[in-house]
């Protein structure tokens, strides 16, 4: 066994105060020492092991960041150091090697709790960019642990998922939750984009049985039919072109845990009916395959940002699929119907960006009682999304140790945003009949205003580019068109105001 610590800067000193650690683990000696050499060039804390048996006795008195393991080894097998790493250190991730790569193996290596497989052979700009990801999701989660940390004595409700609230709306939703996690109940979570959906859903995976497996999540809005269909229940070799070796779907990478489908009413319906098959008696059938491939357990959460019913309605979701999804649905309440957790939340993020973006040891601002104020009053489109993005924004700008104000709070582009905002606080145009006084219509018909006047200014300002419109108002662009087709605006169009 050889060690080499790195002498030059590691990516991981710039994201934390730890460097990050590697353990290689392989028999054959050529690629451990090219691996290590590769890695520690780029700034690793690295150290090599050519034999299970010492691989075993190290990781039982260490805890490394990423394991680089071979599968296939005499006397201790890569599985075994896997299942060993898991129980011993659950945060760490492990990459499994193998220059005999089937789907049989993958699967199982997934459902051990390997966060990826690399196929030999590779070569050094693969392995950079797969450790480099690895990175990332490590000081992602060390930044995680230390603000649910610094939260979770006042306002948490899980060890593994901050969930900041103290509104009854929130309060209600938690308590749902923590209810059907316990079962494998499905659960179906509606609510606006932004809202916090997927944190629920977290939330619930936690909770359940099912938490020392994975939670997979897809988002059904973010990929074409073809490729969500892969993605979701694998492919065989020939199923399409690019398809050189066979595949297992996700659904299979989360067999014994939890599955998540975000933006659900936008699944193609060929798909959703295939997914139903999946639900009632657990088969799975990789593209381009005429047999059952596999069969698992898997726990479902849906969620979407449309009326369920509607999208049903309109032949856009399955009524059986919606049926046996919605065992238990949950409505996730917007930002505006919980205010009291503004602040909360506000604080939460002013201390994540704060400590992201400034020097160490610089003093954290402070909101003013104005400032929150202004912050109540805000109509919140976007939801605790748009509400996070502006508290960083702020923290770009802001002084060291200074009292904030409520002109230090920016909308998201100052424009666009600003004026729309504007038009709902004031009331520009907005009438309301005595027929309208009733609490519900009065609220539909101001945000339904509220809504087409945002639009008007949103894609006149970003000169009718559905893409910057999106990025600057800070949701995807299906949500957008979405919007618009509800006010019957077409895409491309050149919106002017008066």
């Amino acid at each position: 066994m050889t060690t080499r610590t790195a002498s030059l800067r590691s990516p991981a000193d710039e994201g934390s105060a730890q460097p990050l650690r590697i353990l290689v683990i392989d028999d054959e000696p050529t690629l451990c020492e090219s691996c290590a050499s590769v890695l520690t060039l780029e700034g690793y804390d690295v150290t090599t092991c050519r034999r299970g048996e010492e691989a075993r006795e190290l990781i039982q008195r260490i805890a490394f960041d990423v394991l680089l393991v071979d599968l296939h080894m005499p006397q201790v097998s890569g599985m075994e150091l896997l299942r060993l790493n898991r129980e011993l250190h659950p945060d760490s991730l492990v990459i499994l090697m193998t220059g005999n790569p089937s789907v049989d193996s993958s699967v199982e290596a997934f459902r051990m709790g390997a966060w990826d497989y690399l196929p030999k052979p590779f070569t050094a700009s693969h392995l950079q960019i797969l450790i480099g990801r690895a990175w990332h999701t490590v000081v992602a989660a060390r930044e995680k642990k230390k603000a649910a940390a610094a939260h979770e004595p006042q306002h948490g409700h899980s060890s593994n998922v901050t969930l900041l609230g103290r509104s009854p709306a929130f309060l209600r939703v938690i308590r749902l939750a923590e209810q059907v996690a316990k079962t494998d109940a499905s659960v179906f979570l509606t609510g606006e984009s932004g809202s916090g959906k997927e944190v629920i859903a977290q939330f619930i995976h936690h909770h359940s049985p099912r938490s020392r497996n994975q939670l997979v999540a897809v988002n059904c809005a973010a990929l074409p039919e073809t490729l969500l269909e892969s993605e979701m229940f694998g492919h065989v070799k020939g199923a399409f072109t690019g398809a050189v070796r066979d595949k297992p779907g996700l659904l299979q990478v989360a067999d014994g845990g939890t599955f998540f489908l975000d933006e659900l009413t936008e699944m193609a319906l060929p798909i959703q009916a295939k997914l139903l098959r999946v639900i009632q008696d657990g088969q799975v059938r990789r593209l381009g395959s005429e047999s059952v491939d596999a069969r698992v357990d898997v726990r479902f959460i849906a969620a979407t940002n449309q009326d369920a019913q509607v999208a049903c309605e309109k032949g856009n979701l399955r009524r059986d699929l919606y049926y046996r999804l919605s065992v238990v649905p949950i409505r996730v309440p917007p930002l505006r119907e919980r205010v009291e957790d503004i602040p909360i939340l506000a604080e939460h993020f002013l201390n994540l960006y704060w400590k992201r973006h400034r020097e160490k040891g610089s003093p954290i601002p402070a909101f003013s009682p104005m400032a929150i104020r202004e912050l109540q009053t805000r109509p919140w489109v976007g939801n605790v999304r748009e509400l996070q993005n502006v508290i960083e924004h702020a923290v770009v700008l802001l002084s060291p140790g200074s009292e904030i104000q409520p002109d230090d709070i920016p909308y998201l582009d100052g424009g666009a945003t600003q004026s729309a905002a504007s038009l709902l606080r004031n009331g520009n145009g907005i009438q309301l009949t005595p027929e309208d006084l009733e609490y519900h219509s009065a609220r539909d018909k101001v945000l339904s205003d509220f809504e087409l006047r945002y639009l008007t200014l949103l894609i006149a300002h970003a000169g009718s580019n559905m893409s910057e419109a999106a990025r600057i108002a800070g949701i995807d662009r299906t949500t957008l068109y979405r919007l618009m087709e509800k006010h019957g605006l077409q895409r491309g169009t050149v919106l002017r105001t008066n």
